[in-house]
């Protein structure tokens, strides 16, 4: 009876679409700053986390998320490239977009994901983020 349990239940997961198995394996919410060596961690959390946060224009509260606007110079565009490659490494249950606005105009950064991140966001970044 195990046996047959089991293959049946192969063979169902054997046509199931690979974003739907992925998402039976969702990671838990939370930050694993472990997936950054020490000096990856410094410059994320210590050093982008503040320089982002001074640069923040405004924020736009989504139904799943965040988005934040940043000015659109060559800089910051660089410093939102570099943290983004560091937080989809520790809260890689985030979606984020990172967006520039044609004819010169702002530059968004999003982050979205499943129920619950949102109020993840809120919990985990600084309050000086929604004001």
């Amino acid at each position: 009876m195990k046996t047959l349990l089991i293959a049946a239940t192969l063979a169902a997961l054997a046509g199931t679409p690979a974003h739907l198995l992925a998402a039976k394996r969702d990671s838990p919410f939370a930050c694993d700053r472990g997936a950054l060596n020490p000096e990856q961690r410094k410059r994320h959390f210590d050093e982008l986390g503040p320089a982002l946060r001074s640069l923040r224009k405004r924020t736009l509260e989504l139904a799943h998320g965040f988005e934040f606007e940043f000015p659109a110079d060559a800089a910051t565009y660089q410093l939102l490239a570099e943290w983004v490659g560091g937080e989809r490494l520790c809260c890689p249950f985030f979606d984020i977009d990172l967006r520039v606005g044609r004819e010169g105009g702002p530059l968004h950064l999003r982050l979205t994901g499943r129920e619950g991140v949102k109020q993840f966001i809120k919990a985990d970044f600084p309050p000086e983020w929604f004001n």
